[in-house]
């Protein structure tokens, strides 16, 4: 029995005909790129998020990009983000030519640790990016304290979050701006790359959308210096039809994520924390282990997928030395590179194989005892 991390082909197949009538609309429509489809979307999602305005770019990375250029960020200014993500974040950052600071995270949830924030915050701090990992948002209320206290812009990634909650407000909605991806994987991923940016500062959002078409509001008349950014009108057919199952699939994550909670409740496998304030929605399941590679090898000779999440931190890749990190200024973000590991988790994954992958790893931890 093969178990996969995430079984997308699954995912198609429970909502076939409806991502069929999409692609055969869409087509015969003639219209690929920043139409009806897309300018749905963007409403649809705003609305979802909460928010005002949605901006549909390219990709999760053009939603950083983008939105740290129009906000002015640029060479000699510093962004405060956690090492413990995707490079994409960090990249976004240096791409615009700025430069990234980084702060450790909290031990339990993963994501920035808020009591760290201040003491990394100079005059050249421009922005914070608190990025909600696997699936639950940061501890925003001190983020955004923190920022109004010191004039900064605040910038969700919440790439691996959309849906998720924090004292009853969506990812997306407490930041100055946010950015998600849609990428295959994600809890709402289209069948390529997509992304988007949502915001209530209707100024930010004029200037998004000029970026995201090479500066350019009226065809051939280009107003500032922009990038090629554009969502696909097909992909963005597939995100609507995918927005309508999402909170029933975020629902039997968090189902799924629960049930592998019980299962690894009597053993000394570490599982997800989340906060009494956080609603997660399980973009991922991470176990904890100081013996994850011998967990890793018996599940994969069982023909079970799995993933590490993120095996180097930001601050020691090799194109940050110049940074001037060494191993051990961020331990936390360190040690969980070292321990965790990412298992099966998805809305159509069944206890029996949860069961099964819970067994095989507890048996690994019997023998290591």
């Amino acid at each position: 029995m093969m178990i996969p991390l995430l079984d997308l082909k699954a995912q198609y197949l429970s909502i076939k005909d409806e991502i069929d009538a999409a692609i055969q609309e869409v087509m015969a429509s003639g219209q690929y790129i920043l139409g009806e489809n897309v300018e749905a979307l963007e409403k649809e999602i705003a609305e979802y998020c909460g928010v005002k305005y949605g901006i549909g770019v390219a990709n999760g990375t053009d939603a950083l990009v983008l939105t740290l250029d129009a906000f002015g960020i640029g060479k000699g200014d510093e962004v405060i983000a956690t090492p413990y993500t995707f490079f994409a974040t960090a990249e976004a950052i240096s791409r615009v030519g700025a430069t990234p600071v980084f702060v450790d995270i909290n031990p339990y949830t993963y994501n920035i640790d808020v009591t760290k924030l201040k003491e990394k915050i100079t005059e050249k701090t421009k922005a914070i990016i608190p990025v909600h990992i696997f699936g639950q948002m940061a501890d925003m209320d001190p983020i955004m304290e923190i920022a109004k206290l010191h004039n900064l812009v605040v910038i969700e990634d919440a790439c691996q979050a959309i849906g998720a909650e924090y004292k009853g407000r969506k990812a997306g909605s407490i930041g100055h701006a946010a950015c998600f991806s849609f990428f295959p994987t994600k809890n709402l991923g289209c069948y390529g790359d997509g992304g988007m940016v949502v915001t209530n500062n209707p100024e930010l959002a004029l200037r998004i959308k000029l970026l995201r078409t090479h500066g350019s509001q009226k065809k051939y008349h280009h107003q500032i210096i922009g990038y090629n950014s554009r969502l696909d009108e097909l992909q963005a057919a597939f995100l609507r039809v995918k927005l309508r199952h999402l909170d029933e699939w975020n629902t039997l994550r968090r189902e799924k994520a629960h049930y592998y909670d019980q299962l690894f409740s009597k053993s000394q496998i570490g599982t997800p924390f989340v906060a009494e304030w956080a609603d997660s929605v399980f973009h991922l399941y991470l176990i904890r282990s100081t013996y994850r590679e011998k967990i890793q090898v018996a599940l994969n000779e069982n023909g079970i997928s799995t993933a590490v999440y993120y095996p180097v931190p930001l601050h020691l890749q090799p194109v940050y030395q110049i940074l001037g990190y060494h191993e051990g200024d961020l331990p936390c973000a360190e040690e969980a590179s070292r321990e965790t590991l990412a298992i099966p988790l998805y809305p159509e994954i069944s206890p029996a194989q949860q069961m099964k992958i819970a067994e095989i790893i507890k048996s690994v931890e019997i023998a290591r005892d």
